[in-house]
């Protein structure tokens, strides 16, 4: 009876892989959790303070629709000390998470049937986020060493082409895009008059080169970003996205529809958050990455992780559904590949963890190699 209720785009959309296997952690007893991209830290003390005292003066209603002042000034001053072309024409606005900055994005640009290039593997919510915004995604294979081809870019473009999508730090890769790969974008998405969408939600965690945004080559690209994985308040929902005036215009209205604004208390928590230095945060992740690269690099196929906290490999036998099913039965959480691309063939670990955790999860993963 209430079958006739439900879209038809919903029947596009998929359960999360990765929120599935967020649940069956919430039902195993004790389980080795590899499985979520969630920074184990605590919150540094100034960010937790700000909020509480955002609370105690009664900060608790709504904000202007693209963010308090205060936060947006700071924003705004950051990002002029990064390098990049110089442009009075551009605008920043406070979002409910990166992802609540993306479906803002795709809301205002697509219209019915227009294409979005995103890159395999993807992170788990670009398609769908297409999908509710009408248009179609236009997947690129990156495999096996998950670098991006300008040429396939470029022969993908077609007329309906509005966006192309890039993220790097990279989930669930971890791989970072080298300057000369956004260059070559950059210069491809100007020529052809299409949006370039640069997910930087991971660029603090950069391990061996420096990070290289598009917004250096390209004064039109659209920058989203966010304090989840910085400051390690994933739950708190605080993201900002900075480009063309005219396109956050309609992103700010958009959000007066449907998000009002970003939480009022996380803002002010924000302000406080971009004076924490997170550099002993970076340097324990990277730490971590090299520990998991050398226990596994004799019984897996990866390619090393340059950045975010995530390490890609290829199942040593089976599909990705098929090795993870067989994880989970040996009390190992991790996500099948499939969650974030085309292929069956890989499985995601996350190693934003303790050292036991991590230690626990190597362990397990040596064992069933060995199968």
């Amino acid at each position: 009876m209430h079958e006739h209720w439900i879209a038809d785009r919903m029947k596009l959309i998929e359960v999360s892989g990765i929120r599935k296997v967020f649940d069956l952690a919430s039902h195993l007893k004790d389980p080795v959790n590899l499985s979520i991209g969630m920074p184990h830290f605590p919150v540094p003390t100034p960010i937790k303070e700000a909020a509480k005292a955002a609370i105690d003066h009664d900060k608790n209603g709504y904000t202007v629709t693209q963010g308090i002042p205060e936060l947006r000034a700071k924003l705004v001053a950051q990002i002029r000390k990064s390098p990049a072309p110089s442009s009075a024409d551009r605008e920043l606005i406070v979002t409910s998470g990166t992802s609540g900055g993306l479906v803002l994005t795709l809301g205002c640009i697509l219209n019915p049937g227009d294409e979005v290039i995103i890159f395999d593997p993807y992170f788990v919510m670009y398609p769908h986020f297409i999908t509710m915004a009408g248009g179609k995604s236009v997947v690129i294979d990156t495999y096996p060493d998950f670098r991006i081809d300008v040429a396939k870019v470029a022969a993908a473009i077609t007329p309906r082409t509005k966006a192309i999508i890039i993220n790097s730090p990279a989930n669930p890769t971890g791989v970072v895009h080298s300057r000369e790969t956004m260059r070559e974008l950059s210069d491809l998405a100007r020529e052809r008059k299409i949006l370039l969408m640069s997910d930087e939600v991971y660029r603090a965690f950069c391990y061996d080169e420096p990070f290289a945004s598009p917004l250096e080559f390209n004064a039109d690209a659209l920058v989203l970003d966010g304090f989840s994985k910085t400051y390690g308040i994933t739950g708190w929902r605080l993201g900002y996205a900075h480009g063309p005036r005219r396109l956050i215009e309609e992103m700010i209205k958009l959000q007066q529809f449907t998000f009002v604004c970003a939480p009022s208390v996380v803002q002010y928590a924000g302000v406080a958050a971009l004076d924490c230095d997170v550099s002993t945060f970076v340097a324990d992740y990277k730490r971590k990455r090299d520990r998991l690269v050398a226990a596994l690099k004799d019984s897996y196929e990866f390619v090393v992780p340059r950045g975010a906290f995530y390490l890609f490999a290829r199942t040593p036998w089976g599909s990705g559904s098929d090795f993870v099913a067989e994880a989970i039965r040996n009390n190992l959480l991790i996500i099948p590949g499939g969650a974030f691309s085309k292929r069956d063939t890989h499985f995601r670990i996350s190693y934003a963890v303790t050292d036991q955790t991590l230690d626990r999860g190597i362990e397990i993963l040596r064992r069933l190699a060995k199968r």
